[in-house]
């Protein structure tokens, strides 16, 4: 009887070491692929001009190791970048430009990230314009939406919150984030109204 319950540990014991071990092989190459590409694009924009979405693969990796001063300096060269490929990019007060037009929808994912670069700065009024921005290149784009809410949050605008929260769970209704933060809002709004 000891016997099979020191083999049934042991067993197990291997089980959870294996496990553990994939788990740490897995983050080692994903460190190793980033660090990789990294020095890659370093090096390339040493010697010559990135595209768009060289910078912005340098900045999503630096948004991931949280070195958000790096991550907004390349995703502002994706911007320029971009800028010089489109042309003029819209300014705030363009009103010619529709919603969701073809050329513009695929910078929402780049004003996304540079506001989220500036709200882990705590920098939150770059980061409420650069949300914005992203939600004028894409309206529907729901990440914006509740990184818009979330930072109008942390500038404690809760009115604002709940109604960008309101306004994602009226395109999705099942969205967890609005519907969990949308309920904590309202009783905070109740409470100081």
């Amino acid at each position: 009887m000891d016997n099979s319950l020191a083999t049934l540990y042991l067993a197990l014991f291997l089980v959870l070491l294996c496990f553990a071990g994939w788990f740490v092989f897995r983050q080692v190459l994903r460190t190793r692929k980033n660090e990789l590409t990294i020095s890659r694009l370093e090096t390339k924009f040493k010697k010559d001009v990135g595209t768009v979405e060289e910078y912005f693969e340098l900045g999503s990796i630096y948004l991931q190791k949280k070195l958000f001063v790096q991550a907004v300096t390349q995703l502002k060269k994706a911007l320029k970048a971009a800028e010089s490929e489109i042309g003029t990019l819209p300014s705030e007060d363009s009103a010619d430009i529709s919603d969701n037009t073809p050329i513009i929808e695929p910078l929402a994912p780049l004003y996304n990230a540079l506001g989220y670069a500036y709200f882990g700065q705590e920098q939150f009024d770059l980061a409420i314009r650069h949300y914005k921005e992203a939600l004028k290149c894409k309206s529907d784009y729901l990440v914006a939406m509740n990184n818009l809410a979330h930072a109008y949050e942390r500038k404690k605008l809760m009115r604002q919150a709940l109604e960008t929260y309101d306004e994602v769970l009226s395109q999705d209704p099942k969205n967890d984030t609005a519907k969990r933060r949308s309920r904590s809002l309202r009783k905070q709004v109740a409470v100081s109204g």
